[in-house]
């Protein structure tokens, strides 16, 4: 089943149902996207391998650290197999009591820095967000290392999502206090684990999100996949290892796709540009990225590729021209 928006592609084994957990198995792909498009006309080869076995690390990692998550096992070289719960009914109201099982219709977003392409910049710009709304005094310069990390919430089940606040999260989710108050510490957790490993290999962990299922006996488990660079920033000397490298090539080339101004004119989706191709030069230097990044994350070496210095440096003398 694949979901547009999505990099992965999810195969149903055995469905949920109000009184189980399910299984499902994530194929991730070699696809990417930016803008809230949906997947770009390209792939990177390598991309899909190189993301899951680093989630694979992920799981291992929280689950060590007593963080319970969905990951029941890897099938390599691109698969896991992980517990599925079913999706809120949407006609469900806003904070009713969910029976059985669901996955979280929200997204906890953690952020530790605010580099270059963080979202936070230009919603300050644009008046839609106060330095006081995420607990700074003043607006803060491109790059700057925050002295805590900042929790913010957006919903997940939209054509584009939306910031919310704490308050409407909570009842998005259907969370009693003390269930919220485990999904914020959880949160700070898996931020704290991600971030160390990312600091003893070099990395900048700048931001990332968090997303959760409850399961049928009120235990939340981490969901998705954490700390990889399809839901992390990550960062070596100033240079993004991801779809950020992509976006800013979109949008310095002019080749950008108002999403935004798309759906807010009521177009349909059908009725898109369609996005440009990415130059063919790019998608080997975009393959050794994530290669290398894997390799970097993971400690494994699976496919030889460069330092992950080499890479970056490549990525910014080829991509970032």
């Amino acid at each position: 089943m694949p979901v547009l928006n999505s990099t992965k592609t999810l195969h149903v084994v055995d469905p949920p149902t109000v009184t189980r957990e399910g299984v499902g198995i994530f194929d991730y792909t070699d696809h990417f996207t930016v803008f809230h498009y949906g997947r770009m006309p390209d792939t990177i080869p390598g991309k899909g391998e190189a993301v899951c076995r680093m989630a694979v690390f992920n799981f291992t990692m929280l689950e060590e650290a007593g963080i319970r998550t969905h990951f029941r096992r890897f099938i390599a070289p691109n698969q896991i197999e992980f517990t599925l719960a079913r999706l809120p009914d949407p006609a469900t109201p806003p904070g009713a009591p969910v029976r059985g099982n669901y996955l979280l219709p929200l997204q906890v977003l953690f952020r530790n820095e605010l580099p270059p392409g963080s979202s936070i910049h230009r919603r300050l710009a644009a008046g839609e967000l106060t330095p006081a709304e995420i607990g700074l005094d003043t607006v803060p310069p491109v790059g700057e290392m925050l002295k805590r990390p900042l929790i913010e919430y957006a919903t997940t089940r939209e054509v584009v999502n939306r910031f919310i606040t704490p308050q409407e999260a909570q009842q998005l989710a259907g969370l009693d206090d003390e269930q919220f108050q485990v999904l914020r510490d959880t949160t700070f957790k898996v931020n704290e684990l991600l971030t160390g490993h990312a600091s003893k290999v070099g990395l900048s962990h700048c931001d990332g999100k968090v997303e959760c299922l409850m399961t049928g006996s009120q235990q939340l488990l981490v969901a998705d996949s954490p700390g990889t660079p399809d839901e992390s920033r990550l960062m070596l000397n100033g240079v993004h290892c991801g779809k950020q490298v992509l976006r800013d090539w979109y949008v310095r080339s002019g080749h950008e796709i108002p999403t935004g101004q798309l759906i807010a004119d009521g177009v349909p989706r059908d009725r898109w540009p369609e996005p440009a191709s990415l130059p063919s030069d790019f998608l080997p230097v975009m393959t050794d990225l994530y290669r290398s990044l894997s390799e970097t994350w993971t400690g494994e070496r699976h496919w030889d590729a460069p330092p992950l210095t080499a890479a970056t440096r490549t990525v910014a003398s080829v991509i970032c021209r």
